[in-house]
This record gives structure tokens, sequence and C-alpha cells, in this order.
């Protein structure tokens, strides 16, 4: 379990893995449609293994399980019962815990995805939902009961667009007996979360659950690794400990329909060892990374560290 501390502890951080879609992309896997990753849960399960050993061998401590898009109401629209959607949902925590079980280290943390993520609409970069904060709770509630059973060792909630979305993320958590969670942001800038509330404020919310032994760590993920120092210093600032994993640093470019820009892995291994530096305990990459920017994360963060490439448990 996570006991580690911000960066001036000189406490080594656990380093996440990188992008699940991503990975899978790159084996030639088709995600288009609106489960994107969580479709493999039924189609390609042994992909989703081999992602997530991949990300192991490269230096991951930590394996985020395929839950991102996957929810209950989504999976049955696409022809599966609810009992069976509920053990696909279980499903991505064993695959991830088959392959750790199998490389004979490393936790599992049972991804949990946005509302936004599961209407396919990019809402989850805006925060704009048909759905207030008990309309949030309601939603998320039958998938986290069955991730929160699943076997995971942590609950990461991850790129959340809003305040009232982490507020219903926090009730579950506070509610619901199971593993402890992260919460993580999706930001527009160094300071805010997509639906402009100030990370500040949100910290704050959420500072009695980590007082109370339920949240690990707070911070951002899917947001330019520009915005991350100013970000994970927020989060410090108000005493918790901080998880960042932003995307590679290419940008979308929706007229083109591609990435454009760099992400350079060793340039993200540089800026990780910063992140750690302000708070970071929990660091990895999100959209567009892969097993070299993770790679270049443990080697740098190893390094500063003056440490071996030795592996938590």
């Amino acid at each position: 379990m996570v006991r580690t501390v911000p960066g001036a502890s000189g406490v080594r951080p656990l380093v996440l893995d990188g992008g699940l879609a991503t990975r899978l992309e790159s084996y030639g896997a088709d995600l288009r449609g609106g489960l994107w990753s969580a479709r493999l849960l039924a189609d390609g399960p042994e992909l989703v293994r081999r992602a997530h050993r991949d990300y192991f061998e490269a230096g991951a401590d930590v394996a985020i399980s395929a839950g991102y898009q996957a929810s209950i109401p989504a999976l049955e629209a696409r022809g599966h019962s609810r009992r069976e959607a509920a053990g696909l949902l279980a499903r991505s925590v064993e695959l991830a815990r088959a392959e750790r079980d199998a490389f004979g280290s490393g936790l599992v943390a049972a991804g949990v995805g946005p509302y936004g993520a599961a209407l396919a609409d990019g809402s989850e970069y805006t925060g704009d939902y048909d759905l207030d904060e008990d309309g949030l709770y309601a939603w998320h509630r039958e998938r986290w009961r069955v991730l929160a059973g699943a076997g995971a060792d942590l609950m990461a909630c991850e790129t959340i667009p809003s305040l009232p979305e982490a507020r219903a993320l926090g009730r579950l958590l506070a509610e619901v007996p199971g593993p402890r969670a992260w919460i993580s942001f999706s930001c527009r800038d160094g300071g805010h979360l997509n639906d402009g509330t100030p990370l500040s404020r949100a910290v704050a919310e959420l500072a009695p659950l980590y007082a109370a032994g339920r949240l690990v760590a707070a911070g951002v993920n899917c947001t330019a690794p520009r915005h991350v120092p100013s970000l994970v210093r927020t989060v410090a600032a108000a005493g918790l400990p901080a998880v960042a994993y932003p995307n590679s640093g290419e940008s979308w470019d929706a007229s083109l329909g591609r990435w454009t820009g760099v992400g350079d892995p060793e340039g993200f291994g540089r800026a990780a060892v910063s992140w750690y530096e302000a708070g970071a305990v929990l660091v990895g990459g999100c959209c567009r990374t892969g097993p070299g920017h993770v790679r270049s994360v443990r080697a740098r963060l190893d390094a500063h560290l003056g440490r071996g490439t030795g592996r938590r448990p």
C-alpha cells in the first residue's frame, strides 16, 4: 500500500504506468467506438494483459486497470447483460492483478473514469454535465461497488473535470468499504479544473478524506505537462501527497485529425523529477505516453535519489 510522502522527504515515489489505450493502439488494436479500450475486456483481454506486462517491465510500480471508459450502462448498450457488464468491470482488475502476480511485484489500481468518459462526448475535458452531484453519485455507485470489491490495492479516480464529480466520488470513498483511493483532476491551466474550479478549493474539500485515511493522494492527469509543477505545488501546499501523470506534451489537432508536437520520453523523465520535488509521490504518464516514458521516469527518479532500480513490493 502507498505510504510515501512528498519529495522533500527523500522517499522514492511510486511510478505509475503510461497510457493504456496508447499501448493497445501500438499493437494495432482498433479502439474506435464509445467503449474505447474497455471493449478489449471482452474482445481482447490478452492484449490488456500484454499492455500491463509491458509497463511493469518498463519500471512501473502501479498498473491502472482498463476501467476508464467501462460502465454498466455503456456495456449493456453494447449487448451485455447487467451481470455480464459487472463481470467485465471486475475483469479489468483481475487482468491487471494476473500480470502483477506473474511479474512478481507491484500494485493494482482500479481505473475509475469520469462520467464524461462513458458518454464518449469529450465532456471530461469541460465538466459540462447533465447531472448534478447527487446524480453523479448515483451513476458511479454501482460501478464503484463492483470495482471496490474486485481485489485492487487502490482506486484510481482519474481525469475528473469538476468539483461536483469529485464530491460524488468522495462520498462513495467514505461510504463503501474497500481500498483507499487517489483522485486526479483534468485541468485547463496551472490552477483550475476543467470546469473552472480552483484546484486549491477542490483539494481543500478532499483533505478530510486524507485525514481519515481513505485518500492517499490528490492531483492531476490528462493535462499538459507544463501545468503540472504549479498544480502539484497547490496540492502539496494543502498538506496532501500529490499524484501527477500528465499527457506526453503532444496536442490533438481536430482540424488535421492527428496529434502534433513532440512527446519526448527523455524530456518527460527529466520533468518527472521536478514533479516529485514539488510534492508528487505517484508519478507516471497519461495520453500518448508509453513504456519509453515510464522507463525514463523510472531511470531519472532513481538517478535523482541516488538509488538503483530496486522495485517496491
